[in-house]
């Protein structure tokens, strides 16, 4: 179970932000999992046009976010009736760009014609807790899956190649509940991981970016994926991967991929 009296950053002046053990990553121990800093910059995009919401973020990731902590810098980039854009970079205590991105916002008219085509959603109620497919770290302190509980679907254990999972995180700010966005980013920047072709003990599969879209906000605290990963000899890879509420999906996440093999990183 989730320790709710926990998070993934702290703030005290709401402008430099302090991972806590749970944001840390698998591949070093001084940098940060890359779904909680996604949230938090999800967050700040979303405080910058308040009047639409958030539905495409894309994150490119630069250099590793570290652990000693950072800020985020916004702007918006387009202010119009139906739709708006916005960046953003998160800078760390050198002042250096660790990562930047882009963001779109759609205004919600009500208006809409709705069609979707049926999908076969997830099972949860079904579905058995589990751990997180990638079990093992470059490091051995507390880090990511410590800040997450994960459930398996029926036919599903987390073994290698195309996989489907639950998962419910811990809020992104102590003493802040997130928005719908903010609580899909973690989950949404996993692809990689659930979905990995080799372990790490054979493998680095890191991703230089993450964008997610979305149709619809999430509107339960379990979200789910259902990831597929293509590696290839080029050393390049995608993660694609469709995301899910307990309603049904909501939207996708694209990672791109830097494959290596151990012996070779």
């Amino acid at each position: 179970m989730l320790n709710k009296n926990k998070a993934f950053f702290s703030s005290v002046d709401g402008d430099w932000f302090t991972p806590n053990d749970e944001a840390r990553g698998p591949w070093s121990e001084d940098a940060c999992h890359a779904g909680p800093p996604t949230g938090l910059i999800a967050r700040a995009l979303e405080k910058s046009v308040a009047d639409k919401p958030l539905t495409r973020l894309t994150v490119n990731l630069l250099r590793p976010i570290p652990m000693s902590g950072f800020r985020i810098a916004v702007e918006v980039t387009k202010s119009g009736r139906v739709s708006a854009t916005s960046s953003a970079e998160l800078i760390d205590d050198k002042g250096r760009v660790c990562a930047n991105a882009t963001a779109l916002h759609l205004a919600a008219s009500g208006g809409g014609y709705v069609a979707c085509p049926p999908t076969d959603s997830p099972d949860f109620d079904e579905a058995k807790p589990g751990i997180f497919p990638v079990t093992s770290v470059n490091h051995s302190l507390p880090s990511f899956s410590s800040g997450i509980e994960v459930m398996y679907p029926p036919g599903e254990d987390g073994s290698l190649g195309p996989t489907t999972l639950w998962m419910r995180t811990l809020p992104l700010l102590e003493g802040e509940i997130p928005s719908a966005f903010q609580s899909l980013c973690p989950l949404a920047d996993c692809g990689n991981g659930i979905s990995r072709n080799a372990d790490l003990s054979e493998a680095m599969f890191m991703n230089p970016d993450i964008t997610i879209a979305i149709h619809r906000l999430p509107e339960s605290d379990w979200l789910a994926s259902r990831a597929t990963s293509y590696w290839q000899s080029t050393g390049v890879g995608l993660s694609q991967a469709t995301l899910f509420d307990k309603k049904g999906p909501i939207g996708t996440a694209i990672q791109t991929l830097v494959v290596q093999a151990v012996e070779d990183s």
